[in-house]
């Protein structure tokens, strides 16, 4: 009914600073697959979340296997939802209720793993700018006032972006606070 799939890569050029570049890919890649089956928004709701229409359609976890100061391997799951029907949750969805298609899981493996393939490989030759740039391009929420909660307090605030380790930055009452995972949540 979905996609449930885990990729190991073994990013040995991306030095462990840099490792939400991991992240970064594959968010792009899945938004990339999603863009191209329906012509709905589709944003990354940071850290790698994907929503089509602010609902999520894909969730990506990721496992990094550090060897010394370098990657040995990561291993990349993606759970992406594409013919299933209805969700406990309000705020889930999946393309093929986004677009009312019934999707052939084994065609749609082939274009799904070409997009994760040239993001990969936009990692692999250091394109930390291009991915950055799309990143943020695509992400939920950017320079827009909404209600966040951090600590059991609710605030308003802008994302204005991420910082080079990845974390998120809002800014809120004048001041940039940054957020590792974890640490905040999106309200409204």
């Amino acid at each position: 009914m979905n996609f449930t799939l885990s990729l190991i890569v073994k990013p040995k050029a991306l030095t462990i600073k840099d490792q939400f570049y991991l992240n970064i890919f594959t968010a792009l890649a899945v938004r990339d697959y999603c863009i191209e089956k329906t012509t709905r928004k589709a944003h990354i709701k940071w850290p790698n979340d994907v929503l089509v229409e602010g609902k999520k359609v894909c969730g990506i976890l990721i496992e990094n296997q550090i060897q010394g100061n370098r990657f040995s391997n990561a291993i990349i799951g993606i759970g992406l939802n594409m013919n299933q029907k209805s969700f406990g949750v309000p705020t889930a969805s999946s393309l093929g209720l986004l677009t009312e298609k019934e999707f052939i899981l084994a065609d749609e493996l082939e274009l799904l793993l070409h997009k994760l393939e040239a993001r990969y490989m936009q990692l692999h030759q250091q394109q930390y700018d291009k991915l950055m740039t799309d990143y943020l391009t695509s992400l939920y929420w950017l320079n827009e006032i909404h209600t966040f909660v951090a600590r059991d307090q609710k605030f308003e605030g802008t994302i204005k972006g991420i910082d080079a380790a990845g974390r998120l930055m809002i800014n809120a009452n004048d001041n940039t606070l940054y957020f590792d995972v974890k640490e905040v949540s999106y309200v409204r």
